[in-house]
């Protein structure tokens, strides 16, 4: 594998299909020391320079999934960096934002610098920490040091990963406030766990999936989401409710930001790939928080995306061993690997949707939500665009190419994905980030996992 541009030689993508801020268009890009130094005519002479040439596939900039779970430290059984990174390049991902209900849980400035030393010389991107926000002490994110995080994660609800839930609403105001007066932007799993606490205790907890759905219900989110308005209307926080899964979450969510109010929201590529029905057919499988919602909810989803009102599509990779996802229905976390399966299912879903749709209009959404969107949300300085002075992070797509992914493809730790047995269109050829080859598809071979710490914009 060649060793890239990192030592200052230079390198020159040819790219007859380049996707760019402007759109589509032949072109070489000219890299040095890691970053985008020019873009120039096709066939402008390469110089000396080391040449790649990227063929008929689409050359994207490098992908950014903004809610992964690596589960460092403390859950490395399911996951951790070295394999996680690996499902990401495969998937064309040389950026990740990484949640914080690890354990111990990432609360403190101290905490996310102890969970950056494990990480350390072991990713193959780069990646960013998601504070978590501390039920106890939510008065902290005021005086968050934009250069530790800018962003912080809320759980208004919890799971067997998640314990860390601010269950009071006095305590969800002040993260409110605190976040308002510190200039930090919230992430929320915005379900409302008292609507669960009710239901349970009037049927219990779901004995079997046919029930799962209807145990965790829409009411959870729509009340969850109703009040993130509510305090971002109160405080002008600004508010990214993650894994949005209902029609009527994506109404209000979208409604509240036509009105001037600074709420976004996240689409998971679970959520547009599967329905209620496949969790009652494959369980723990697609067992997912919040729960996998029916064929009007996911038509709904795809409408959002294609109406531009969405701010990022996400995979919220949360890997669970084998021998979890086959307990009971109670017993069983739910989560499933996806960083690797995103963009392809992404894409393949939006091609079978929409199959008269011009590919170049198709790939600029993608590009959209998956690289554009995630930078400018969290402010991720030389990411998500091919252009002058960005990072030289790209990836060369065929649009075309069916396969089917199989468990032995599969580079997350846990060794499973729900989507085992799909045929997909469009595969990642290549990835490089910072100018170096980090998968190459054709030799099956990675490159160094010398990833780094991404500062904030205030830092460039």
């Amino acid at each position: 594998m060649t060793a890239g541009s990192a030592d200052g030689a230079e390198l020159v993508v040819r790219a007859a299909r380049l996707v760019t801020p402007e759109g589509v268009r032949p072109a070489s890009v000219r890299v040095a020391a890691g970053r985008v130094a020019a873009i120039e005519p096709l066939d402008a002479p390469a110089d000396g320079a080391r040449e790649l040439d990227a063929g008929q596939a689409y050359v994207l900039p490098g992908l950014i999934d903004s809610h992964v779970h690596f589960r460092t430290p403390g859950l490395t059984a399911k996951e951790d960096w070295a394999h996680g990174s690996r499902a990401a390049v495969v998937g064309g991902v040389t950026t990740v934002m990484d949640m914080p209900n690890t354990v111990p849980p990432s609360l403190s400035a101290e905490a996310l610098a102890a969970k950056a030393e494990l990480v350390a010389g072991t990713s193959l991107v780069d990646y960013r920490f998601h504070l978590g926000a501390d039920p106890d002490r939510p008065e902290l994110l005021a005086e968050l040091d934009p250069r530790v995080a800018g962003s912080a994660k809320v759980f208004m609800a919890g799971h067997h990963t998640a314990p860390t839930v601010m269950r009071d609403a006095g305590q969800l105001e002040k993260a409110f406030l605190a976040a308002a007066d510190g200039g930090v932007q919230l992430v929320l799993h915005a379900e409302d766990s008292a609507v669960f606490d009710l239901l349970d205790s009037w049927r219990g907890e779901p004995g079997e999936y046919t029930a799962y759905e209807r145990a965790r219900p829409r009411s959870g989110g729509i009340v969850a989401v109703s009040k993130v308005i509510e305090l971002v209307r109160r405080h002008g926080t600004r508010a990214h409710i993650l894994h949005l899964s209902s029609a009527e979450e994506a109404d209000l969510a979208t409604a509240a930001r036509a009105a001037g109010l600074p709420v976004t929201f996240e689409v998971t590529g679970h959520h547009l790939s599967f329905t209620d029905l496949d969790t009652r057919r494959y369980g723990a499988r697609t067992r997912l928080s919040p729960s996998i919602r029916g064929q009007a909810d996911q038509d709904r989803l795809w409408e959002a995306l294609s109406a531009g009102e969405p701010a990022t599509v996400g995979s919220d990779h949360a890997p669970h061993t084998v021998e979890e996802k086959t307990r009971g229905p109670v017993a069983s976390p739910p989560g499933l690997p996806g960083v690797q399966e995103l963009a392809v299912a992404v894409w393949t879903g939006s091609r079978r949707r929409w199959p008269e749709e011009d590919p170049d209009t198709a790939v600029r959404r993608l590009v959209r939500y998956l690289a554009e969107g995630p930078a400018r949300l969290f402010g991720l300085p030389g990411k998500g665009r091919v252009e002058v002075g960005a990072d030289a992070d790209l990836v060369f797509f065929a649009p075309d190419d069916p396969w089917m992914l199989s468990a032995d493809q599969v580079r997350s730790k846990c060794g499973w994905s729900a989507y085992e047995g799909w045929t997909f269109t469009g595969r990642v050829l290549r990835t490089i980030r910072a100018g170096s080859t980090v998968w190459d598809a054709g030799t099956g071979e990675f490159g160094s996992p010398d990833g780094r710490l991404l500062g904030s914009a205030v830092d460039r």
